[in-house]
């Protein structure tokens, strides 16, 4: 519906320029000849200045009626826009950092009570790094099955 309006109004207004153009044209058989000539340079200077329409770049997606559309050319952005762009990466980043930090935190938990057992046991840390004592733990498990 958006559409069928907007197009509506280029109609109108097409034929509203169509409209002045013709009495302008019908008006100007009727101008003196110098009014004419300055009529015509003006034109020519007004030609060499319009704007060139830049053509739409190759991404560029434009969807019609209840598709969507998708711009990928130079869009122009604010600064909030560039900060909302921003916003998925900044978010990732703090994400990857807690998670390292979670980690890291848990692993020194496990290894604070490694550390804890160690100290509080009644074997002195010495002997856990006995190879023999490894040996004794081996045989008592075996035994203890």
């Amino acid at each position: 519906m958006t559409n069928s309006i907007h197009y509506q109004a280029e109609i109108l207004c097409d034929r509203f320029g169509l409209k002045v153009a013709g009495h302008l044209s019908r008006a100007a058989a009727a101008l003196p000849h110098d009014v004419e000539e300055r009529l015509r340079v003006s034109r020519q200077q007004a030609v060499a200045k319009r704007k060139i329409a830049k053509p739409a770049p190759a991404g560029y997606l434009v969807g019609t009626g209840a598709s969507a559309s998708l711009g990928l050319g130079d869009e122009g952005l604010s600064w909030w826009g560039r900060i909302a762009s921003a916003l998925p990466l900044i978010a990732l980043a703090v994400g990857l950092i807690t998670i390292n930090m979670v980690q890291n935190d848990r692993v020194a938990n496990e290894l604070a009570a490694v550390d804890a057992a160690l100290l509080v046991d009644d074997l002195p840390p010495a002997a856990y790094a006995d190879p023999g004592f490894a040996q004794f733990i081996r045989v008592h498990r075996v035994e203890a099955q």
